[in-house]
């Protein structure tokens, strides 16, 4: 069976917390793609969509955010749809999660601050979207996401489908290795590039089903290792974005946003921008795609580990 560290600072439902206590199957889900990843209404459809998949499953969804203020692993319809729909909700990574507390805000929760709150509540599976990691020139602007760092002292399975196409997926992936976070292939030797199956990269490792990641995840346990397993799930070829077309808007992106001199936090939303409005939307499809192909796999593992 899981189990749970207890903090009056942070709240984990009633359903989380009997769930991880029985060794039932419990999946977190992040926030910041209904907050700020997906426009209205398409972000709540999604956000609930979710929670219906991993419950056809037979799998407990624990959507994590911060709610006025209070850090909540296992948001309720309510305050998901309130979140979903609200226009003062920050964007919340580990490092704002106190500021936030203190100040009384609604969030949506990174990878990492997800991560770290499904950790405490003794959740061992989290399907998201996409990873953050090295942005391009990060060797002289040291940008570089907080996720890495996180997951790094996380012990937690991540099923994502690769890192963000707008960072160096090649710096990330050392990074990965530098910070002993493993990096596992679903079926599959190539790394994914989130909205495409291949990024041009390769993983040292694969697995072919559920068994096998639990399998992994016991002996990390067993090892006494804190860092995250990250599970490289692909969007399948027939529902990818064109690779060579988006090379070409990604190229484009870049232009733009070095004429325009955007730098720092706001290349992320800039470049996205570009890619969706470049695509006339289309880039969204993919982005669901890939989010609901990881959220039903984060259950299979989650089902696989309370066997």
């Amino acid at each position: 069976m899981s189990s749970a560290r207890t903090s009056a600072a942070i709240h984990v439902s009633a359903e989380v917390t009997a769930a991880v206590a029985e060794g039932r199957a419990v999946v977190a889900l992040e926030s910041t793609i209904f907050t700020h990843g997906l426009p209205r209404p398409r972000n709540l459809e999604v956000a609930l969509g979710a929670e219906e998949c991993l419950r056809g499953q037979g799998v407990l969804p624990a959507t994590i955010g911060v709610f006025a203020g209070v850090p909540t692993v296992g948001l309720s319809v309510e305050q998901i749809t309130a979140l979903a729909n609200g226009g003062a909700v920050k964007k919340v990574s580990l490092r704002d999660l106190p500021v936030a507390a203190a100040l009384h805000l609604h969030g949506g929760t990174t990878v990492a601050a997800t991560a770290f709150l499904a950790h405490h509540a003794g959740v061992k599976v989290f399907s998201t979207g996409g990873l953050g990691g090295v942005h391009h020139g990060a060797a002289t602007s040291f940008d570089e996401s907080a996720d890495m760092t996180t997951l790094a002292t996380t012990p937690i399975i991540v099923v994502s489908a690769g890192v963000k196409s707008i960072l160096d997926v090649a710096a990330t992936l050392e990074r990965f290795e530098t910070l002993n976070i493993p990096v596992v292939g679903y079926k599959t030797n190539k790394y994914p590039g989130f909205y495409v199956s291949d990024s041009g990269f390769e993983v040292e490792y694969s697995v072919n089903s559920p068994d096998e990641v639990a399998a992994i995840c016991r002996a990390r346990d067993d090892l006494h290792i804190a860092s995250a397993i990250l599970l490289a799930n692909p969007v399948a070829e027939d529902k990818q974005f064109p690779p060579a077309e988006l090379d070409d808007i990604l190229a484009r992106a870049w232009a733009e946003a070095e004429k325009n001199g955007i730098s720092g936090k706001a290349t992320t939303p800039f470049l996205l921008d570009f890619i969706q409005k470049a695509t006339n939307g289309r880039s969204l499809n993919v982005n669901v795609d890939v989010y609901r192909g990881n959220v039903s796999l984060g259950g299979e593992v989650a089902t696989a580990l309370t066997r």
